[in-house]
């Protein structure tokens, strides 16, 4: 027996699965601590904890920074640590449907300034959107980007086309 263990009992963990725990819960500290305010007051952290995340977020760099990170992670370790992975695996998923949604919208606005009357047609076949707003915007768009203005229609054509977007799911 190389390693503590009672015959007949579980064998305790390697230092290289401690490790693997340890490092584990840093990086789940550092994504707490990365993470926007409103994420961290949902998940119910003890108060002592979020004095120390909010610390952190406080700190420049260097040294203590390092040391506010380990110590975050010392305070997770008591911790039931799935509700809170579960938490910020939710605000990411959030983030990057987010993302994809206005990903979604700036294509459309683009095909439907460079498209013409087609993509107008299409989008407001697909998504049963009123034709004439649409239109009236689309042509806006168009004629600030050939007079080389700033996009303040192309920003309005992208705002009405996140609307009807987000309306039709």
């Amino acid at each position: 027996m190389r390693r503590r263990e009672l015959p007949g009992g579980i064998a305790p963990p390697t230092k290289t699965e401690l490790k693997r725990q340890a490092h584990a819960v840093q990086e789940l500290a550092d994504r707490l601590i990365n993470s926007p305010d409103d994420v961290v007051s949902g998940i119910g952290l003890p108060d002592k904890l979020s004095d120390a995340i909010a610390l952190a977020r406080r700190i420049p760099g260097g040294g203590a920074l390092v040391r506010q990170r380990q110590f975050v992670a010392k305070l997770m370790r008591g911790l039931d640590l799935d509700p809170v992975r579960a938490a910020l695996d939710a605000a990411a998923d959030a983030a990057r449907l987010d993302a994809a949604r206005f990903r979604r919208a700036e294509r459309w606005r683009d095909r439907l300034v460079e498209g013409g009357d087609a993509a107008t047609a299409e989008f407001v076949a697909e998504f049963s959107a009123e034709r004439s707003a649409l239109a009236r915007l689309v042509a806006a768009a168009v004629a600030e980007q050939r007079s080389g203005k700033p996009a303040g229609a192309g920003r309005k054509l992208f705002r009405h086309v996140q609307l009807v977007l987000d309306a039709a799911g």
